[in-house]
């Protein structure tokens, strides 16, 4: 248990050096301030462009904007935030191949899957601080300008996001312990998540994939129950555990 906490100490600090996390965190904390910012410049922006077409006959119609109009930006742009992420850990057991700083712990008697778990549990802390981070900011600013009364289910619809980030983050340890590169690892990531939201097309299959959970976002809207999105969550949950025991598993056969 020590090693793995030690190991885990260690990406944390590495990682912060590198300003990795910084970086992230910086672009988590700005999408949180302009989900709501956007909304608020909204009607200004309309007006704006209402009078500059107003000379040419045409007319821009006023829209409402509420606590709606932002939750429905923030779902526009987290997924701008989870690519970024992505590509910025999808090095993170294939660059230490090439460097070959693993060799020496591993020589030294440190179990292998403690590596993976170290890897992975930093890797999830920095996406659910990030996450989180964001969404709550953004519920702040929305609670203070709009109030979020008129938007249900808040939670539960940012749950179903935060979940799909879990999966693939898990999906980037099990092709790490396989690839040699990290364009490789994103390459393999995209790929999968394109077949199952093909596959989520099917209604037959579509309920219990993951990529059912991108609808969670129509929950504050009125659209659809949180029990609908139960056999989506059951998977994910089950295939991110897989996808750990794998890494853990494939980590251990692979030749360093």
């Amino acid at each position: 248990m020590k090693q793995l906490t030690a190991f885990i100490h260690k990406e944390l600090l590495e990682s912060l050096r590198t300003g990795k996390v910084a970086i992230l965190l910086i672009l988590f904390i700005l999408l949180g301030i302009l989900n709501p910012a956007i909304a608020r410049l909204t009607p200004w922006l309309l007006s704006a462009i209402s009078d500059s077409m107003s000379e040419t006959g045409l007319s821009v119609a006023a829209i409402e904007v509420n606590a709606l109009t932002s939750w429905a930006q923030f779902y526009k742009n987290i997924p701008i935030a989870l690519i970024v992420f992505l590509l910025a850990f999808s090095g993170t057991l294939t660059n230490e191949y090439q460097k070959g700083t693993l060799i020496p712990m591993i020589t030294k008697g440190m179990a292998r899957w403690k590596i993976v778990a170290a890897k992975g549990a930093a890797i999830a802390a920095y996406w659910t601080i990030g996450y989180w981070l964001c969404y709550g900011i953004t519920y702040g600013y929305n609670a203070y300008f709009w109030g979020n009364g008129n938007a249900p289910g808040l939670f539960f619809s940012a749950l179903g996001f935060y979940l799909i980030g879990l999966w693939l983050v898990s999906l980037i340890l099990t092709l790490s312990a396989i690839a040699g590169s990290g364009s490789f690892v994103m390459l393999g990531v995209g790929g999968i998540f394109l077949i199952v939201y093909l596959l989520g097309l099917l209604p037959a299959a579509g309920e219990y994939l993951p990529v059912r959970l991108l609808h969670t976002s129509n929950l504050p809207v009125g659209a659809g129950r949180i029990s609908d999105y139960a056999a989506a969550i059951a998977v994910t949950l089950l295939w991110t555990a897989v996808n750990a025991i794998a890494a853990a598993f494939l980590f251990d056969r692979k030749k360093i």
